[in-house]
């Protein structure tokens, strides 16, 4: 089989969407992300499974920034976003819309992330490239999931845990 280039490809990834498309409502919540870089591989992300919306949160750059932009190939021109300063605030805003609010983030009560059961209206809220996510937030969340780790390493780049995430709830149903 040869590989699909140029005008096949885009047919292809055009009528695989349309037949694919998954039934998930999903919103990425960014706590505190400080790198513009992780912020511009969360954008990508986000158009690639073409995510509801990304909350900006606390000290989260916002754009257009160079680096978010360039490293996003300016999908935060594609992908629907805002900027609010709480993060706790923008918790409570997503549950009053209906969404289940799920942390990416090693705690003691946070269960492998492939053995939860995502909602349809989900929210996956991720923290400091350093920090994590807050007790607060994570207070405020409905739930917590974690990525293991089977190296010497205790996580991942934060885009890289999102992304794992996010295509796991996308098709695992």
């Amino acid at each position: 089989m040869k590989p699909l280039i140029g005008t096949e490809l885009k047919r292809f990834l055009r009528d695989y969407r349309r037949e694919n498309q998954p039934d998930f409502d999903i919103v990425g919540l960014l706590q505190s992300i400080e790198y513009p870089a992780n912020v511009g591989s969360i954008f990508r992300v986000a158009d690639g499974a073409n995510l509801t919306e990304l909350v900006l949160t606390g000290i989260t750059p916002t754009p257009p920034h160079p680096t978010i932009d360039k490293v996003g190939r300016f999908k935060s021109l594609r992908v629907p976003w805002r900027y609010e300063k709480e993060p706790v605030t923008a918790v409570h805003q997503l549950k009053e819309e209906g969404y289940t609010v799920v942390a990416v983030e090693l705690s003691d009560t946070a269960v492998p992330y492939h053995t939860f059961t995502y909602p349809q209206k989900t929210c996956l809220v991720l923290g400091h490239e350093d920090h994590g996510v807050t007790k607060a937030t994570l207070n405020a969340c409905d739930a917590a999931v974690f990525l293991p780790m089977y190296g010497k390493g205790l996580s991942l780049n934060v885009h890289v845990a999102f992304s794992i995430v996010l295509y796991h709830i996308l098709h695992h149903r």
